[in-house]
């Protein structure tokens, strides 16, 4: 079956109404409404959506190729919208945030991981959806360009697809009607030269294109992401976490069951993560946030020994007992979740800038 020839153009505005923001998220809007084959979708913070509301049963009705413009890593949108169940292949865009650069010795080194995750037991969609950051820019036509790119890889697609249908046998009427009305028969759109067709009636002025916005009011929500292919289902942040946000699916893979569960804040099972696959799309580190890299500026060296900061774990336990004293609970310290599931794992230093800078906030 061919895909839909318009490709879907997502807006995802920002928490705030920051004038800046606002300002390209309506500068790309408008520029994208007269841009051919391609169609354009405003909608709230898409982190902050609600699973049974407007905005996420518009992004589910959409089943050809798709590109997220949002004010998110471009992992986190991914994984926000597949846990929504908005699946499709990841997408490659050009335009990447500086803060997102991927390291490419990292990027080699996980070429020749054989390690088996969850991700590899899930069926795809044929279909590709490219999540861009509004932070790789600060000009529309930076963004428009790349749509305008992307919307030429995925016709050669559909164009193939097309295709396909005229060459294994007589094309169906529809295909008949695209290809006379598309412009594909003589450029123009118009019948051939010489048809015996009869002059069209005059075609009214077309009503100027607008988006589809979707206004549902929305909430700041705080709550993890998987990232399935990182994970390895190994478990241990349902054993760390002590707010009942996981559950097993019926495939026996880990999920984010209760999702509002999650204390406002606290990303500790992130921390717990021995594949930095639990993503907190709104926390202030971009190894957390969901970067590429999975680790704060890739550093190699342990700087906790250097300062004196506790490591990860530490971190997450005290996160921890400080959400679970908050809910009228006890402090557990060690005493609970910590044993790991794999224990042949390295615990070596992940997220270092982040450590450093939750003993700042610990020391203030």
């Amino acid at each position: 079956m061919a895909m839909p020839n318009k490709l879907t153009v997502v807006i995802s505005q920002g928490q705030s109404a920051n004038p800046v923001k606002r300002k390209l998220e309506e500068d790309i809007v408008a520029g994208l409404l007269f841009e051919r084959g391609v169609e354009v979708t405003v909608i709230p913070h898409l982190y902050d959506l609600p699973p049974d509301g407007t905005g996420m049963l518009c992004l589910q009705s959409i089943t050809g190729n798709m590109v997220v413009l949002s004010w998110l890593f471009p992992r986190a949108a991914h994984w926000t919208l597949d846990r929504n169940g908005i699946h499709g292949r990841v997408g490659t865009s050009l335009l990447v945030a500086e803060e997102d650069e991927s390291d490419e010795d990292e990027i080699d080194e996980e070429a020749g991981d054989e390690t088996h995750r969850v991700a590899d037991d899930r069926p795809m969609p044929d279909r590709t959806i490219y999540c861009i950051d509004l932070r790789a820019g600060n000009e529309a036509a930076t963004f428009m360009e790349e749509v305008r790119r992307i919307t030429a890889e995925t016709s050669v697609q559909t164009v193939g697809i097309d295709l396909m249908g005229w060459i294994k046998g007589a094309p169906k009427p529809e295909q008949l009607d695209r290809y006379l009305h598309s412009g594909n028969g003589n450029g123009n759109g118009k019948p051939p030269v010489g048809s015996a067709a009869a002059s069209p009636p005059p075609i009214p002025d077309p009503e100027p294109p607008t988006p589809v916005r979707i206004d549902e009011p929305t909430a700041r929500r705080w709550y993890p992401v998987i990232d399935y292919s990182r994970c390895t289902n190994c478990l241990e942040c349902l054993d760390f976490c002590l707010f009942g946000v996981y559950g097993i699916s019926s495939a026996e893979a880990i999920l984010v069951e209760q999702p509002d569960n999650c204390r406002k804040g606290c990303p500790a099972c992130s921390r717990v993560c021995p594949e930095n696959a639990i993503i907190f799309p709104q926390h202030k580190s971009p190894a957390i946030a969901g970067s590429a890299n999975g680790e704060a500026g890739g550093l190699k060296i342990d700087l906790s020994k250097l300062f004196g900061a506790p490591d990860a774990l530490q971190v997450a336990v005290l996160e921890r007992d400080v959400e679970l004293v908050a809910a009228g609970k006890e402090a557990v310290g060690m005493t609970i979740g910590i044993p790991k599931r794999q224990p042949e794992k390295d615990d070596g230093p992940k997220d270092e800038l982040d450590r450093l800078m939750d003993q700042l906030d610990l020391d203030l």
